[in-house]
């Protein structure tokens, strides 16, 4: 019987290893574990997996030498590394978005979304779908779209019109952007991997997740339904775990968990939550969006709105300023930005909203990095608090050997 002062001593000890209360010995506990896991992993490849490592070595040898010689070749080469940095993008804002970048922040709300609001407000504004320069040409990392700041007269005349203005098909609209969506829906899927490998780890060696083990804590509104949800755990299948990858669920993470610790084989939890994150839930999320930003779309809530305020008594009267308010600002915004026409320049600070927003990208980012440190760290002192509780549990042993 392992003592109840040295669990408390070993849960305080966890608690405060962090990067901001125990900066140095969170960082060594971190190198200690990065290390293990680079010994493990070459181990591994030795011993498993020699030629393999031949292949990535021999295949990563041509990129290289394909990537620095100049020839015919080259502008191909330039080509695939666009696609090559466009689906990474993608796929780890998606795997960012489901771990929440460390603050619970949704990538979707960050990139993607707005990506997809600017689309369709340029293509209802011009009139057609073929702005991009190629596929890959969307918001990445310190790069913005060409077709962003472009005037409506450089794509050419419009494709779409009607008596009212351009009425672009949705359907036209989601061709352009259901690879963006698919790479970062599968993104997420990726994103859900680790808890289900965890919790079959700990199935595995016969203990329960973390997840679990906060069920017994003090109740709430949460953890009651996580418990309901761990109640009814035998009813996961393929179809189950496809509706609720399908949907915005906040409690996937606890399915992934359920996945790992009742054995759900791997091929069909990875294979349901792709096909419900990436070819649904992102298409659905994607459609939505388009919706909302379609004229047409906001004419007619605009159209019902006004209808139905105008019979609240005294409202009828201020509608109509309001609604040309809402004009205006919106012309405003849906306008081509104005060409420079002056060559007075005025010095100022180079402030912009991008220039905070990356600033608050880059603070996030560092935190959730911040997370990842804190939690290997964390990881690799429990792994030692085990081995020093099963140490104490062989030495508590063996009197009562010699005694019998």
């Amino acid at each position: 019987m392992v003592p109840l002062g040295l669990r408390r001593k070993h849960k305080r000890e966890l608690e405060k290893l962090t990067l901001t209360l125990q900066p140095f010995k969170t960082l060594k506990f971190f190198t200690l574990a990065i290390l293990q896991h680079v010994n493990r992993s070459v181990v591994f490849i030795f011993t498993h997996g020699f030629l393999l490592m031949l292949l990535t070595t021999a295949i990563m040898a041509v990129g290289v030498l394909l990537v620095t010689d100049d020839g015919p070749h080259r502008k191909h080469v330039e080509v695939v590394l666009e696609y090559l940095r466009f689906g990474l993008w993608w796929v780890a804002l998606g795997v960012a978005s489901s771990i929440g970048l460390g603050s619970g922040l949704h990538t979707f709300v960050m990139y993607l979304g707005p990506h997809i609001a600017f689309f369709t407000m340029k293509a209802m504004q011009c009139g057609r779908v073929d702005i991009k320069s190629a596929p890959y040409d969307t918001i990445q990392l310190n790069r913005s779209p060409t077709w962003l700041q472009k005037d409506c007269s450089e794509f050419g005349p419009p494709m779409f019109s009607s008596p009212d203005g351009h009425e672009v098909p949705v359907s036209s609209i989601l061709g352009q952007l259901q690879l963006e969506a698919i790479l970062w829906g599968f993104g997420t899927a990726i994103g859900e991997l680790p808890p289900y490998f965890i919790s079959r780890a700990a199935s595995i060696s016969g203990s329960e997740g973390d997840e679990i083990e906060e069920l017994d804590g003090a109740p709430s509104n949460t953890n009651q339904l996580k418990r309901w949800f761990l109640s009814h755990a035998q009813y996961l299948n393929f179809f189950t775990i496809l509706l609720l990858a399908s949907v915005p669920n906040p409690l996937f993470d606890l399915a992934g968990i359920m996945c790992g610790q009742f054995g759900i084989p791997f091929w069909k939890f990875f294979l349901a939550t792709v096909i419900g994150k990436a070819f649904m839930k992102a298409n659905i999320q994607t459609i939505f969006i388009i919706l909302v930003c379609n004229n047409q779309l906001l004419d007619w809530i605009e159209t019902e709105l006004i209808w139905t305020l105008s019979f609240i008594p005294g409202v009828a009267s201020v509608l109509p300023g309001v609604v040309a308010k809402l004009h205006a600002v919106k012309d405003k915004y849906m306008a081509a930005p104005p060409t420079e026409s002056s060559n007075f320049k005025v010095e100022s600070w180079d402030l912009s909203f991008a220039t905070l927003w990356n600033t608050i990208i880059w603070l996030m980012l560092l935190n959730f990095f911040s997370t990842i440190v804190s939690s290997t760290a964390q990881s690799y002192l429990k792994k030692e608090h085990e081995k020093e509780m099963a140490a104490l549990k062989k030495k508590l042993v063996k009197p009562n050997e010699t005694v019998d």
